[in-house]
């Protein structure tokens, strides 16, 4: 008898996610369908990667051009790719922070957990070792960008970590000040935690932040993986606040699904690294950056800020309507809800069931983050079956 997809998985994959929900075969916009032809609205867009969908136009022509014409390079040498979309993230950072970002330059990696040990490592080249860091947030895997996580489940297996790390509440500006001395290199924030169920932090706590770090000498570390090119409803979160930081990360959305990551420093911060302090070698990849010039381009031309800003309200006000819904969180299309009861894992198999991928990040909360192009009618089907959904998951309105 011929093995299962599933059962093949299983056989040939480290058990690293544990089973696959779904063998996915082919995308198109926010669709997907899976190895026996059902159709699903993604609404977690590869966890807020796919941010023009499936099989955008663009993207594949980007890719398949920049594929004919230039593959790959050392970085003994550079590509037209990768100067233009380090240009063009520091004009973004640049308008973002009206004009603020003096001297910025990037580093280009292949992941967000990459982007994030490139600025681990350089913060260390300030002379300092001490990092405060919030609790509930996820800078990733590796084991500089795990020591930085404060999930004690991601962290146990792995522990002794690279130390020197103080973690503090999430949006307590009190504890971040009582965190920080004039030993500390940096501070790390997600402007939004995303992991955690989209966490929004008070106003005023990213400025203090700001006001903190630079009254110790310590850089401000923005991780904008997740939040980051749009999906907020700004090419970066942190524009909100009215803050400049010093460091930035990218990944996730910035590729489109094609794999990269950027690490972006500011002022004095963009030259701590040198000449044989840190490389990669698929880091600036010309198909890959390529790939996000294309990614910035769309979102511009068709003004997906906007849209993920009309788009994100519009479902925080359809999936809040429901009595079952206790708490909506988050910006344009990064959106954290909370229910009545633990059963978000319930509730996720549920949507699944009827065509639409969502995810369970804790047991009573649902995080929503679709591509930036998801469409009228697909968020008006989700709202039409969310009653159902909740139904079906066996979550009762509260009394």
């Amino acid at each position: 008898m011929t093995a299962t997809w599933p059962e093949r998985y299983a056989a040939s994959l480290m058990n690293t996610f544990g089973p696959p929900k779904l063998v996915l075969t082919r995308g198109e916009g926010a669709h997907v369908w899976d190895e026996h032809g059902k159709e699903y609205v993604d609404l977690l867009g590869g966890i807020a990667v796919n941010a023009l969908g499936h099989g955008h136009p663009a993207l594949v022509e980007a890719v398949t051009d920049q594929l004919k014409t230039l593959g790959h390079v050392s970085n003994f040498f550079a590509s037209r790719p990768q100067i233009e979309l380090a240009e063009k993230l520091i004009e973004l950072v640049v308008e973002s922070t009206g004009g603020g970002a003096p001297g910025a330059k990037v580093f280009f990696s292949n992941s967000g957990t990459e982007a994030n040990e490139a600025a681990f490592k350089l913060t260390r080249r300030t002379g300092r070792t001490h990092v405060v860091v919030a609790e509930n947030a996820f800078h990733g895997r590796t084991m500089g960008a795990l020591a930085l996580t404060a999930k004690e489940a991601y962290r146990a297996p792995f522990e002794p970590l690279p130390g020197n790390v103080t973690f503090v509440p999430y949006g307590d500006a009190d504890a971040l000040a009582a965190a920080v001395t004039d030993e500390t290199a940096a501070v790390l924030l997600e402007p939004l935690q995303g992991e955690a169920g989209v966490n929004v932090p008070p106003q005023g706590y990213l400025a203090r932040a700001r006001e903190i770090t630079t009254e110790h000498g310590a850089l401000l570390w923005f991780d904008e993986i997740q939040t980051g090119i749009a999906r907020t409803g700004a090419w970066f979160a942190y524009t909100e606040s009215g803050v400049t930081p010093d460091l930035i990360t990218l990944a996730k959305g910035l590729g489109g699904g094609i794999p990269i990551g950027a690490t972006i420093a500011l002022g004095s911060a963009a030259d701590l690294l040198e000449p044989g302090n840190h490389g990669t070698t698929f880091g600036g990849n010309p198909v890959a950056t390529a790939a996000a010039l294309a990614v910035l381009h769309v979102i511009e031309k068709d003004d997906l800020l906007q849209r993920a800003t009309t788009v994100g309200a519009r479902l925080r006000d359809g999936v809040a309507a429901d009595p079952r819904v206790t708490e909506v969180r988050g910006r344009g299309l990064l959106i954290g809800l909370d229910l009545c009861a633990d059963a978000s894992a319930e509730v996720t198999a549920a949507a699944l069931e009827q065509g639409f991928i969502i995810n369970n990040p804790t047991p009573n909360r649902i995080r929503l983050a679709p591509p930036l192009v998801l469409s009228d009618p697909d968020v008006e089907a989700f709202l039409a079956a969310w009653p159902a959904i909740l139904d079906a998951a066996g979550v009762e309105s509260p009394s």
